[in-house]
């Protein structure tokens, strides 16, 4: 069974969490501030860990980048803070996905469960794999490599240049590039990214909201000003050449 960290100082929430997931099959760990976490992960590897922010001795960001620093492994952030610019921040520093409290222990289980799967830690079978009643998301089709204007994007070897520069992209960063890069010209909505890039159509669509936000920081644009990602209000998101 997949094995979770949870690191949260409030000792009744950590229980909660424990308790939520250890309903639905996960092997819980458990530290009470950064620290531990560092300690827990160095000693003995988990599938992934569940970050708050507010922590004693440790601002839970740095401990992101501490984590980082010594493992690939998945990262939800739950946290209280709901800024955007922070949000990014926490996303550009490592972490696979955010949950903003308060939250509730179904919607803990489906985004613990798709950055799981996501990041192929997650076996087919494990009764957390879905949501109950949801139907299976169908297989994402092989992406080519895309030039669109001065953006050249090559899904194979996970590159991206602009003007003949490498972006420093996030892993869903650059998923969310190269899908919108292979459908060049086409309005995609978010739920079908939502579908086919996160692999969870069950996540709100701020996830994209906040993805989009960045990459186009990196692009070199605003949502105000855009050149390659262009809103298509009330239907979705389309990349094309600048003019």
């Amino acid at each position: 069974m997949p094995s979770v960290l949870v690191v949260e100082d409030d000792p009744s929430i950590r229980q909660s969490l424990i308790e939520v997931l250890a309903e639905h099959g996960y092997a819980v760990r458990s530290a009470g501030d950064g620290f531990g976490a560092l300690r827990e992960v160095t000693q003995s590897p988990v599938d992934a860990v569940v970050l708050d922010l507010g922590l004693p001795d440790l601002d839970g960001g740095d401990a992101l980048r501490m984590i980082r620093g010594i493992s690939s492994v998945p990262v939800l952030v739950a946290t209280a803070r709901d800024d955007e610019a922070e949000i990014i921040r926490l996303l550009n520093a490592g972490a696979d996905d955010y949950l903003v409290k308060p939250f509730s222990g179904g919607q803990l289980i489906a985004r613990l469960s798709a950055v799981l799967r996501r990041t192929n830690h997650l076996p087919p079978a494990h009764p957390a794999h879905g949501v109950p009643g949801s139907r299976p998301v169908p297989a994402a089709e092989p992406l080519r490599p895309t030039t669109v204007g001065e953006l050249a994007v090559d899904p194979g070897a996970r590159t991206a240049y602009l003007s003949g520069r490498e972006l420093r992209l996030t892993r869903r960063e650059f998923d969310l590039l190269a899908f919108l890069a292979h459908h060049c010209g086409q309005v995609v909505s978010k739920r079908r990214l939502l579908t086919e890039v996160w692999r969870e159509p069950y996540v709100d669509d701020q996830t994209v909201d906040v993805h989009l936000s960045s990459l186009r920081r990196k692009l070199g644009e605003r949502a105000a000003a855009p050149r390659y990602l262009l809103t298509v209000r009330g239907v979705g998101i389309k990349l094309v050449a600048p003019r």
